[in-house]
């Protein structure tokens, strides 16, 4: 992986792509293993992890809470020893960064502990991201919170089980945080639902791996990540070409339910998906969808939206206003930028194609999905002449989850021309 510049300007592609790409680990799955493997009672390997910001974050967490993981990042491998339920160390100064998983699941996960103390913040935009419902739900366990956004200390109880009440409506990993620790409660411990939650297929995720994980394996197979998949779906409409994505799991039993991405293009005639091979497809016209179960891909397509026939309207991303950065508004922002009529509301987004205006520099906002999305925009050669016509800021906010994404990107140009 190479060092980005502060801006990185992105050649577009002067021919239709071809070629493979290989898709790292999923986060949200290596997240979820690395704390199920905590709380089991074996030894368990995760082959196929993702090594990035987000998951190297959760595994120095739980070194310092004294668990002993040991990793291999040119075999992607983790290996972690599960105790059962135990954490081993009652003090501990816990970082999340900007990582939500990480920071959601830690801190359910610390309350197993009948003792603990545990100090834990986060950067700037983690303190304005989703955690007092947790916290509210946590302290009817016992838990005693000092503050109800990061930074907070954390005095646990344990966790006497019975029934917890949750509002889960801004973020569902507030409730898989607590549907992985529900089987090591003192008693059954039952999540109720105050209201609705959002992205629903994660914690249809969670439900599926904590069941995974009740058998014990010894080694554990982590699915490519299927929001990263979405970007060369969107690379192949952009460049009119094809690629074979390596590691990505089309099957209806797909953990990840961001494949619904590719399905959604697929029906709608822009891609056509042939196992791990995508291609464009004749239709160009404007998408309208509600995005709500898989949010994080909303992105993919708001960016080429400029370069289909037609609106595209995008529903349900109201909760995305609270994840790394406000992303409804941070995406309206830059279209904008680039010369489009959106039109923004509190739950949506409608974007009116107009002719791009080149020369752009695409603030990012510390967000790996803006950097991505944006960058599969600027493959599309503007001008025809393969110059530069987009750039992007801060590229390296990519290793949160995609750390060789912009090398691949390049890699996949080179072999295309």
């Amino acid at each position: 992986m190479s060092t980005y510049p502060e801006k990185l300007p992105i050649p577009p592609f002067t021919r239709p792509v071809r070629g493979s790409a290989t898709l790292p680990g999923s986060k949200s799955i290596t997240n979820r293993a690395l704390i199920l493997a905590a709380l089991g009672r074996e030894t368990v390997t995760l082959r196929g992890a993702l090594f990035s910001r987000d998951t190297r974050i959760m595994v120095a967490a739980l070194r310092q809470l004294g668990f002993a993981v040991a990793t291999d990042e040119s075999a992607l491998t983790i290996r972690i020893e599960g105790r059962g339920g135990e954490i081993p160390v009652r003090e501990a100064k816990i970082e999340v960064g900007n990582a939500g998983t990480a920071a959601r699941f830690l801190t359910a996960f610390v309350c197993l502990r009948p003792d603990g103390v545990y100090h834990f913040d986060g950067d700037e935009a983690m303190r304005r991201r989703p955690i007092g419902a947790l916290l509210e739900a946590l302290e009817a366990q016992g838990a005693r919170a000092s503050a109800r956004s990061f930074p907070f200390t954390l005095r646990t109880a344990g966790l006497p089980g019975g029934t917890v009440l949750l509002d889960a409506s801004e973020s569902s990993q507030l409730l898989s945080a607590l549907l992985m620790v529900a089987p090591h409660a003192k008693s059954p411990l039952t999540v109720s639902l105050k209201g609705e939650t959002v992205s629903k297929p994660f914690v249809t995720m969670t439900e599926r791996m904590v069941a995974q994980f009740a058998a014990s394996p010894a080694d554990y197979a982590i699915e490519g990540d299927a929001t990263a998949a979405s970007y060369f779906a969107a690379l192949a409409i952009v460049t009119e070409g094809s690629v074979e994505v390596n590691g990505l799991n089309p099957a209806p039993d797909a953990l990840q339910g961001d494949i619904e991405f590719y399905r959604l293009l697929t029906a709608r005639g822009l891609i056509r998906c042939n196992g791990r091979h995508v291609s464009h497809a004749p239709a160009r016209h404007g998408v309208i969808a509600n995005f709500n179960d898989f949010s994080d891909t909303f992105l993919s397509l708001a960016a080429i939206a400029p370069l289909l026939d037609g609106p595209t309207k995008i529903a349900g991303i109201a909760h995305t206003r609270k994840q790394e950065t406000d992303r409804v508004a941070g995406m309206a922002r830059e279209l904008t930028k680039l010369g489009q009529h959106v039109v923004e509301t509190e739950d949506s987004l409608e974007i009116h194609p107009r002719p791009l205006v080149p020369g752009v520099e695409i603030e990012t906002y510390h967000d790996h999905r803006f950097a991505m999305s944006f960058g599969i925009l600027g493959c599309h050669d503007l001008r025809g002449d393969g110059q530069p016509w987009l750039t992007i800021k801060d590229p390296a906010c990519c290793t949160k989850t995609f750390p060789a994404f912009f090398d691949l990107l390049a890699g996949l140009r080179a072999g295309s021309h």
